[in-house]
């Protein structure tokens, strides 16, 4: 509800929302204002390329104005225009010391990281809210596409921008007093709503790249951090050495593109890594038995919903089909979940996002992938 009554006077609740100065945000921000509830706008600055070494890579480097402060600049003038007062937040330590030091750690495994799932853990639904309270919020609202019933996150009404899957590791607490207004609604749904409020940001191209630093060329990027090891490219099934690669966080698993195999027209993907050998394993062919699996451990299992099932669904990359699977609880926070049906490329590192129907349950992440009982040795050093 809107409104509580006390002693026959209106108490207007308020809600703090993230304003990132896209679409998305922005008409959260607008349908709450417009449904009578008090909204207070906070713009979260999580990234400084200066003092984190952003250069190699960074197509923002030599202009008059970097993304943050466009998109800061926006979010005033939406803010502006709705009638709502806009705060601002510098996360830049934070998000380096519990999300990208993380991310970086990972790539050194060999493992492929969601640097998205860990900033919306510790920033945007831990650090944020604490920022939101201190400005009297009773809620806290975001632009993700993702909705709250009853205490469960369910999947959003457009099911091809659906966010829940990026979700499912902030802590169940932490979604109790959260808002998601654009949840109810598809993409072109929002983009008109923007359009018949005269918003700035109506048509304002969708962020993408890892979370709140952009776009990228991935691999010069990630050279400002850590130093390019190249190596060989070894054919898996018949352990030739067929290639070199750049250097092994620079690869997932899956991959097809940009592998570094030239004048081999048959398909050819990424299926395993040997951090201590610095070998980067390939298999020929779509279907190629290499790229399979039937079962996988998950370990670090967040459950933001009071079900255990046995049988669920589960999406093993955010762009993903859901999967029947059978889960298995073991100890030490994992579970072993089986899939009678292979699946292609399950990555270590990547979340494995548990549903039922429409209820995103939680997850864990990929530690350890199996085949017929047997550990896939060219994933696992």
């Amino acid at each position: 509800m809107l409104f509580n009554l006390m002693k026959g006077m209106v108490v207007v609740k308020t809600v703090v929302v993230g304003i990132s100065g896209g679409v998305d945000s922005s008409v959260a921000a607008l349908l709450l204002k417009q449904q009578g509830y008090n909204v207070i706008g906070l713009f979260m600055r999580n990234w400084d390329s200066s003092i984190n070494n952003d250069y190699l890579g960074n197509p923002d480097l030599n202009g008059d104005i970097c993304p943050q402060e466009r998109d800061y600049n926006d979010a005033i003038k939406v803010c502006e225009k709705i009638g709502i007062p806009l705060h601002r937040i510098d996360f830049v330590k934070e998000y380096w010391d519990y999300v990208f030091t993380y991310f970086l750690a990972e790539l050194k495994k060999g493992r492929t990281p969601n640097p998205d799932m860990l900033c919306n853990k510790f920033i945007k639904f831990d650090l944020f809210i604490k920022e939101a309270k201190r400005l009297g919020a009773d809620y806290i609202a975001t632009g993700h596409y993702a909705r709250m019933e009853d205490g469960k996150l369910k999947r959003s009404v457009d099911l091809n921008k659906d966010q829940t899957y990026f979700l499912a590791d902030v802590k169940r607490e932490n979604l109790r007093n959260v808002l998601f207004p654009v949840g109810d609604y598809t993409k072109p749904e929002i983009r008109k709503i923007a359009e018949e409020n005269n918003l700035n940001v109506a048509h304002k191209k969708d962020s993408t790249g890892i979370c709140f630093i952009g776009e990228r060329n991935y691999q010069k990027f990630i050279e400002n951090y850590l130093k390019p090891n190249p190596g060989d490219i070894v054919d898996v099934e018949t352990k030739e050495v067929i290639g070199r690669h750049t250097g092994l966080m620079n690869y997932t698993i899956g991959q097809r593109r940009n592998v570094g195999i030239s004048g081999n027209l048959e398909r050819h993907y990424v299926c395993g890594k040997n951090v201590d050998k610095n070998i980067l394993y390939v298999a020929f062919g779509e279907d190629n038995k290499y790229l399979m699996s039937d079962e996988c451990i998950i370990d670090n299992v967040n459950f933001i919903s009071d079900l255990r099932p046995t049988f669920c669904t589960a999406k093993f990359r955010y762009r993903d089909q859901d999967h029947a699977v059978e889960l298995e609880y073991l100890e030490d926070n994992k579970i072993r979940v089986k899939y009678p049906e292979k699946v292609k490329a399950v990555t270590p590192g990547q979340a494995c996002v548990l549903y039922l129907g429409e209820e995103c349950l939680g997850c864990g992440f990929i530690d350890q992938v199996k085949n017929n009982d047997e550990f896939l040795w060219y994933l696992h050093n």
